[in-house]
């Protein structure tokens, strides 16, 4: 049991990390969540999974009536419209966000006398960021939940990735696999948001800024061009 178990993890991280249209539709959103960004990761996975587990049922209810390679491809179409989405919308708002940022506006004072000086400064430490930021986390977090579910449903690679399941002598080592596989996706897409979301948070306390604007401008760019790729030639 704990062979086959290994195994299922092994798998698992095995077909994440080899999709790069996994990576690059977390990239953005793990970058824009920063500290929170294993959060991300965690509704990827979850989703990743739900939609594995939709597509191996309707292969085994409908196969005869249903192509699932039709549904695989027009997935996978599905899948580079949203990293487009993805991708343009973390460029836009970190160009926006960064603009504001640095919008020059005057201030005027009456101590010791009445006078008034322009310069520009962050709103990034009064209390309702820190509001903001939590409805931007969740906001990413059901993004994330939502393309998973699409990804996982995307492919009809991933019937194979379950076939195992189905070989196994016992209901219980199938269990044992698919729970495997499960975990195994949701441990590593973690781990992958956990890093980006950490280089991002690091460079935002460290006022690194011009590092993190071109940090989350490379990953929407990625975004971008993998989802290009993917309605152009679905994998």
């Amino acid at each position: 049991m704990l062979i086959i178990f290994l195994t299922g993890l092994v798998a698992s991280m095995a077909h994440v990390v080899t999709g790069p249209d996994h990576l690059a539709a977390v990239t953005p959103l793990a970058i824009d969540s920063r500290k929170k960004s294993w959060i991300v990761g965690f509704s990827w996975g979850f989703g990743h999974t739900i939609g594995m587990l939709l597509i191996g049922l309707v292969f085994i209810l409908f196969k005869e009536f249903i192509s699932i390679d039709a549904i695989s491809k027009h997935s996978d179409t599905i899948i580079g419209f949203l990293l487009i989405g993805v991708g343009s919308w973390a460029i836009l708002r970190t160009y926006f966000r960064h603009s504001h940022i640095h919008r020059p506006h005057p201030h005027f004072h009456t101590h010791p006398y009445l006078y008034a000086h322009i310069h520009s400064h962050t709103h990034e430490d009064m209390p309702d960021h820190d509001h903001t930021h939590t409805e931007t986390v969740r906001q990413n977090a059901f993004t994330a939940l939502f393309i998973g579910i699409v990804h996982g449903f995307a492919g009809f690679s991933h019937l194979f990735a379950l076939l195992p399941a189905l070989a196994l002598p016992t209901v219980w080592e199938s269990v044992a696999y698919i729970s495997a596989f499960a975990i195994g996706t949701i441990i590593t897409m973690i781990l992958f948001a956990f890093i980006l979301g950490f280089v991002a948070f690091q460079s935002f306390i460290r006022k690194k800024e011009v590092f993190l604007k071109w940090f989350t401008y490379a990953g929407g760019i990625t975004a971008i061009g993998i989802g290009i790729l993917w309605i152009i030639h679905p994998f």
